[in-house]
C-alpha cells in the first residue's frame, strides 16, 4: 500500500482539507479497481504467437454478431465488450464476412483508453478471382477502416477452392505486406494439413491457423497437430462447445430436431457434426462423463469440454463465441474458469471422458481434414 499513500500526496498538497478527504477515498477507489483489472488480467493465460502479438488463450468469437444468431443491437454489442476487457479477455476475433463485426470493434477501439491494449484478430475470406496486390491491400485497407486501425493484428486467411491456387498468389502478398508492417501475424482459417505444408514450403511463415475442433470433432489431432508443433504454428479452435451443445442444458434432454430447438446457425451445425459422430444416445453418455468430471472440480461441462482441448497439443487458444448486447449470454465467468489454473483435468478424467469417445465414429473419414465441409 505504500505506492497507493505516494500516489495521495500530490492531491494533499493542492487542493483544500475540505474536500481532500473525499477526493483521497475517490482517488483510493479508482487505484484499487486499477489493481483488480490488473490481477483479472494476469490472471488469463496468453500466448506469443510466431510475429510477437501475445493473445489471451481464450478468445471471444465475434461470428454470433454475424445475423446467424438473431438481431444485433449495434450500439449495445459495443458497450458490452467492456466487461469482456474487465474481466481481462482482451482479445477478440471477427471476420469481414461477419456482419458488422469489424465495426464493432472499430467503434469499441475507438472509444477506449490505451490500457489494456485489445487485440483483434480479422480474417480475409475473398471469392475466387485474381489475387494481384491491388485487391489484397484492398481488401485491408478495408478492415483496417472498419476496426479504425492503422495496420492489423493478425490476418486469418480463407480460401474457398483448392483448385484455384490463386491462394498462393494472395499469401504471397500478405505475406510483402507484413513485411511491410500492414499486417503484424499472418494466418490461416480452415486451411487443410496438405495445403499448410505446401505453404510452408513456399517460405511463407504463418502464425496459426483457425480450425473446429472440440469432443466431438478431433481431426486436427490426425495429421495437423503434427505439422503445427514442427512449423511453430498454433491452432485458434472453434465449435469447441458445439455452439452451446455441450453444456449441462442438453444433459438428459429429447434430442432438438425441430429449426425451432435449433434456432441459431451453431446450432443447426454442430447438431449435424453431432449426427455424424455418434448420434443423440452417445452424445448424451458423453455429457453425462463430463458432467461426472465437472462435478469433481466444482465446474460446468463447457469448462470440461474447452479445458479439454485447452490442453491439446498445438492448441493455442480457444474462441468462445459471445452474443455482444445480449442480456445473460456473457458466460465471463465460466470462460474465466476453462482457463484457471486450478482446473486440471487428471487422467482419471481423461479416461472417463475417453471411454466414450472411443465408440464414436471417424470424422476424418466421414468429413475428411480440417476445413473439408467447406469444400465437399
Amino acid at each position: 500500500m505504500q505506492n497507493n499513500s505516494a500516489f495521495y500526496c500530490p492531491i494533499h498538497l493542492i487542493i483544500s482539507p475540505v474536500c481532500a478527504g473525499s477526493l483521497t477515498v475517490i482517488c483510493y477507489a479508482i487505484v484499487i479497481q486499477q489493481l483488480h483489472r490488473k490481477e483479472r488480467m494476469a490472471q488469463v493465460p496468453k500466448i506469443r504467437l510466431a510475429g510477437g502479438l501475445e493473445i489471451c488463450r481464450i478468445l471471444n468469437g465475434m461470428w454470433q454478431v454475424s445475423g446467424a444468431h438473431g438481431p444485433v443491437d449495434h450500439p449495445k454489442a459495443v458497450q458490452a465488450m467492456q466487461a469482456y476487457i474487465d474481466a481481462g479477455l482482451t482479445t477478440f476475433d471477427m471476420a469481414d464476412i461477419y456482419g458488422p463485426a469489424e465495426e464493432i470493434f472499430g467503434h469499441f477501439n475507438s472509444q477506449c483508453d490505451a490500457a489494456p491494449p485489445l487485440q483483434g484478430l480479422t480474417k480475409w475470406v475473398p471469392r475466387p478471382g485474381p489475387m494481384d496486390r491491388k485487391v489484397v491491400e484492398k481488401a485491408l485497407q478495408r478492415s483496417m477502416s472498419r476496426m479504425q486501425v492503422d495496420s492489423l493484428d493478425c490476418v486469418q486467411f480463407h480460401w474457398w477452392d483448392y483448385s484455384d491456387n490463386r491462394y498462393l498468389h494472395a499469401l504471397g502478398h500478405l505475406s510483402d505486406l507484413q513485411q511491410d508492417g500492414l499486417i503484424r501475424e499472418l494466418a490461416l482459417t480452415n486451411f487443410d494439413t496438405q495445403r499448410l505444408e505446401e505453404i510452408t514450403d513456399k517460405g511463407i511463415g504463418i502464425s496459426s491457423n483457425q480450425v473446429q475442433y472440440s469432443l466431438i470433432d478431433q481431426r486436427p489431432a490426425a495429421k495437423m497437430e503434427a505439422v503445427c508443433l514442427s512449423h511453430g504454428i498454433q491452432l485458434l479452435t472453434y465449435g469447441t462447445l458445439a455452439g452451446g451443445l455441450l453444456s449441462e442444458r442438453y444433459l438428459g434432454k429429447a434430442e432438438p430436431t425441430s429449426r425451432a430447438e435449433l434456432n441459431t446457425a451453431s446450432l443447426s451445425k454442430y447438431k449435424k457434426v453431432i449426427d455424424g459422430w455418434g448420434g443423440w444416445g452417445l452424445f448424451q453418455e458423453l455429457l453425462v462423463a463430463l458432467d461426472t468430471v465437472a462435478q469433481g472440480h466444482s465446474c460446468s461441462i463447457a469448462n470440461v469440454a474447452t479445458r479439454y482441448v485447452l490442453d491439446r497439443p498445438a492448441v493455442g487458444g480457444v474462441i468462445v463465441g459471445c452474443r455482444l448486447g445480449v442480456a445473460g449470454a456473457e458466460h465471463i465467468k465460466d470462460s474465466l474458469r476453462s482457463c484457471s489454473p486450478e482446473l486440471e483435468l487428471t487422467a482419471q478424467d481423461l479416461r472417463t471422458i475417453d471411454s466414450v469417445l472411443q465408440r464414436s465414429r471417424d470424422l476424418m473419414s466421414l468429413i475428411g481434414d480440417c476445413g473439408d465441409e467447406y469444400r465437399n
